[in-house]
């Protein structure tokens, strides 16, 4: 009981620093003299308000958090702190509780999927509050709360652990984790403000510029248009946010390295990155040349313009779309799907199961073919030059095995509704690897509104799943959790 208690005092103090977060949509909607400000100081109030109670509450008894109070708090901020971000949407915008929270959980977990339309009619704040959600959920909320309370006289060590994506968790980039924190935050914000004036200065307002560098950081792609990038109908914005969504899924590790040893071979050592560049880009470049060659588009420019573009998009899981990509031909459609299910670094703001984790598990496939041919011969797994332990490659393979059986239960419940084998899978897809838009009902031309409550949810759960990495939230439901 004392464990639950001292981890009550540490959610009060992630709940309250989330609340510190309203305060830039207050403030736009203060400048802009919106209806909505009233909506932002009550939501101020009550955040903060109720973070502020469990953290004094409970505050005699804390303690250094073990490694299963960690999963447990991960799991209960991102199933909750939606809870108190969906309170602007549901009071301004009249939507359900279910889709305000789904809303609410896609900016969280940086997924980008929406249930909203008439984006571009919306008060500027609600839109810059569902762009700071993806951003701040792009990191996580987690491990800026790392970088913080430690001030507070509470270790950080384990709930970074939890949070942190990607297999190879127990690497520090300095001696001390909340270093690590604030490192890691400092470089996201400044290729945050990067990005944003790179869009403000080919052309895009203040409010939207602030919006997609939020988005396009966060890998997220919530829009403040309902035609989303293609909205801007311009060939520069869309390179400068084909750069920023290739540099946010590299592993920021890289960029830290990079900025304390400052020499781009840092970028040349991390066979992620290139593996990872060179698969999307290419895709691009064969999806490019399969439209143009099916009459998609009348020349190869148009079709590199736009394959490109949205290639990258889907694939490091972002979701923006610079037209609807949803009337191309099918392979184009669920091989930029697939890419979203794995191209991204592990410890970039991207979703699915990671480069490193398929690279690992092309190299297992690799070993057993020749295992068959050598049985007695001991054939490592490399990853960089380096052996792999076999615990690293147990725990990547049933990674890879829940995520699969995960997508094929979600999958046949969905149709099981009665909702058509398309949508029903990519719905899945799109939300477990947290990309955004799907094909069919859920494309990019199109809304997750169509969905019915069961189906919302179902979604909203899956999201979780995906930002949480499938094993941080499950692990909470075994029996033997609450028995050690």
């Amino acid at each position: 009981m004392r464990a639950l208690l001292s981890l009550l005092h540490v959610l009060g103090g992630v709940i309250f620093l989330f609340g510190l977060t309203l305060l830039l949509p207050l403030v736009v909607s203060w400048l802009d003299k919106e209806p909505t400000l009233h909506l932002f100081v009550k939501d101020l109030l009550l955040t903060c308000g109720a973070g502020l109670l469990l953290w004094a509450g409970f505050r005699p008894f804390r303690r250094e958090l073990r490694i299963k109070d960690g999963f447990l708090l991960v799991t209960l901020v991102w199933a909750g702190l939606p809870a108190f971000a969906m309170f602007p949407l549901l009071s301004h915008l009249n939507v359900s509780v279910t889709d305000a929270y789904f809303e609410a959980v896609s900016g969280l977990t940086a997924t980008g999927a929406t249930v909203l339309s008439g984006l571009d009619s919306l008060p500027a704040s609600i839109n810059i509050w569902r762009g700071e959600l993806q951003w701040f959920g792009g990191m996580g909320v987690i491990v800026l709360a790392v970088a913080i309370l430690p001030m507070l006289g509470i270790g950080g060590r384990q709930l970074y652990k939890a949070e942190t994506p990607g297999p190879m968790k127990d690497s520090r980039l300095t001696p001390r984790i909340a270093q690590t924190a604030k490192g890691l935050w400092l470089i996201y914000a400044a290729l945050t403000t990067a990005c944003g004036l790179s869009y403000w200065a080919a052309g895009m307002v203040w409010t939207d510029a602030l919006m997609h560098a939020f988005t396009t950081m966060g890998l997220a792609g919530f829009s403040s248009h309902d035609a989303s990038f293609g909205y801007f109908n311009s060939q520069t914005m869309e390179v400068i946010a084909v750069v920023f969504m290739l540099i946010a899924g590299v592993n920021f590790a890289t960029h830290f390295r990079f900025l304390r040893e400052r020499t781009y071979g840092i970028y040349a050592q991390d066979g992620e990155a290139k593996v990872f560049v060179l698969t999307v880009l290419l895709s691009g470049v064969v999806i490019a040349v399969y439209l143009w060659s099916v009459g998609q588009y009348p020349d190869i420019q148009s079709a590199l313009r736009y394959s490109i573009f949205n290639t990258v998009s889907v694939a490091t899981t972002t979701g923006y779309a610079s037209t609807d990509f949803g009337l191309w031909p099918a392979f184009a459609g669920f091989w930029m799907l697939l890419l979203g299910t794995f191209s991204t670094s592990s410890g970039s703001t991207g979703g699915g199961i990671k480069m490193i984790r398929a690279r690992l598990l092309i190299q297992q496939l690799y070993r057993e073919l020749k295992r068959l041919l050598h049985p007695e011969a001991q054939i490592p797994v490399r990853y960089s030059g380096v052996p792999v332990s076999n615990q690293i490659i147990f725990a990547v393979l049933a990674f890879f095995f829940i995520f699969v059986l995960t997508a094929i239960v979600m999958t046949l419940a969905m149709m099981a509704t009665g909702l058509e084998p398309v949508t029903a899978l990519t719905a899945v897809i799109a939300t477990l690897s947290n990309i955004g838009p799907g094909l069919g009902q859920v494309g990019p031309s199109t809304t997750f509104a169509v969905l019915n409550d069961f189906q919302t949810w179902l979604c909203s759960v899956a999201m979780l799943l995906g930002r949480l990495e499938m094993f941080t939230f499950l692990v909470v439901l075994t029996p033997a959790f609450w028995r050690s």
